[in-house]
C-alpha cells in the first residue's frame, strides 16, 4: 500500500503556513498508511472516519471533528450512505504557528502526563458555523486566504481552550523520545486489530526493526505479548461484563470460536464458560 504524505500531495500553496483543503471522496479507503506533515483538523462532514496513532485512536462520524498532531497514523474512511461520498474539510498548521500562538496570548502551560496525539470534539453551533466560513474562505484568492487563516487558527484555538482547557495544546508541541513512543505505541494499540507492518509504520520502523525493539523492550514476540494481553481482556469481558465467547472471539482477534477456546485453555486451565462460572 503506498504511503500518502499530506499536506504534500493535495498540490496546496507551500508559501502558506496555515492551509485548507476541503477532501471529497467516492472512494473508501482502509487502514491508509498516512504520514501528516503539519498538524491537522479534520473537520468530517459526511461519512464516518477511524484513526488509529501511537498512543491513541478514534472512529467518528459527521458529529464529530478531529485534532491530529503531525506524525505517522493509519486512516479509514467510509463514505455517507445517504450522500453516497465521504467528506472532510482539512485545515493544516505547523508546530511553530503554535508556539506563536502560546507567545502572542502568553499562555502558561503546565507538563501533562496525558498527552495524546489525537483529540475527538464534538460539534455545537459555534464549530459548525466556523467550518462553514472555512468553507467559503477556500473559495478565495491564495493571497486573501493567507491574510484570514492566521485569525481563523486563533479563533479555534481560543475558542476549544475555553472550553476544553491547554492540554490538548500542550500534546501538540511536546516531544516524546523514541523509546517512549515505541512503547505508548504498543501499549495504546494492545487491544486494535493491527498487524506487525501497520504497528511498524506506527513507529516509524522497519517491521525487522520493530521486532528487535519488541524484544528488547517486552522481553517476548510481538504474537505471543499480543495474544497474552487479549486473553486477559478477554478474561474481564467474561468475568466482569459477562459476555458470551460467542461474542468477543472476533474483538480479541480470534478468526473463529474453536481457536479462542483453544487458546484460552492452554493460558488458564479451563475453557472459557468454565472460567465465567467459577
Amino acid at each position: 500500500m503506498k504511503t500518502i504524505t499530506l499536506p504534500d500531495e493535495l498540490n496546496l500553496d507551500t508559501s502558506l503556513s496555515i492551509k485548507i483543503y476541503d477532501y471529497k471522496s467516492t472512494e473508501e479507503i482502509s487502514k491508509q498508511q498516512i504520514i501528516l506533515n503539519k498538524n491537522t483538523f479534520s473537520f468530517l462532514q459526511e461519512g464516518k472516519k477511524e484513526v488509529f496513532f501511537d498512543n491513541s485512536s478514534y472512529a467518528i462520524d459527521n458529529s464529530q471533528f478531529l485534532l491530529m498532531k503531525s506524525g505517522h497514523c493509519l486512516m479509514t474512511e467510509k463514505i455517507s450512505k445517504i450522500s453516497e461520498y465521504y467528506r472532510s474539510l482539512l485545515f493544516f498548521f505547523s508546530t511553530e504557528d503554535v508556539l506563536r500562538f502560546i507567545k502572542k496570548f502568553d499562555l502558561q502551560l503546565i507538563n501533562s502526563k496525558s498527552v495524546y496525539s489525537t483529540y475527538s470534539f464534538d460539534y455545537d453551533s459555534f464549530t459548525k458555523r466556523f467550518v462553514d466560513s472555512l468553507i467559503d474562505i477556500s473559495k478565495l484568492s491564495m493571497s486573501l486566504q493567507q491574510k484570514i487563516l492566521k485569525t481563523k487558527f486563533e479563533e479555534i484555538m481560543l475558542y476549544l481552550i475555553d472550553s476544553k482547557g491547554v492540554d490538548f495544546l500542550y500534546s501538540l508541541i511536546s516531544n516524546t523520545n523514541q523509546s517512549q513512543k515505541f512503547i505508548q505505541t504498543i501499549e495504546g494499540n494492545q487491544l486494535n486489530k493491527l498487524t506487525i507492518k501497520e504497528l511498524a509504520f506506527l513507529s516509524n520502523m522497519s517491521v525487522s526493526t520493530f521486532k528487535r525493539e519488541f524484544q528488547k523492550h517486552f522481553n517476548s514476540s510481538p504474537s505471543k505479548w499480543f495474544q497474552e494481553k487479549r486473553l486477559e481482556h478477554s478474561a474481564f469481558l467474561l468475568k466482569s461484563q459477562f459476555k458470551r465467547p460467542s461474542d468477543i472471539f472476533e474483538e480479541i482477534g480470534y478468526e473463529n470460536l474453536s481457536n479462542f477456546i483453544q487458546a484460552f485453555k492452554a493460558k488458564y486451565g479451563v475453557t472459557p464458560k468454565q472460567y465465567q462460572s467459577t
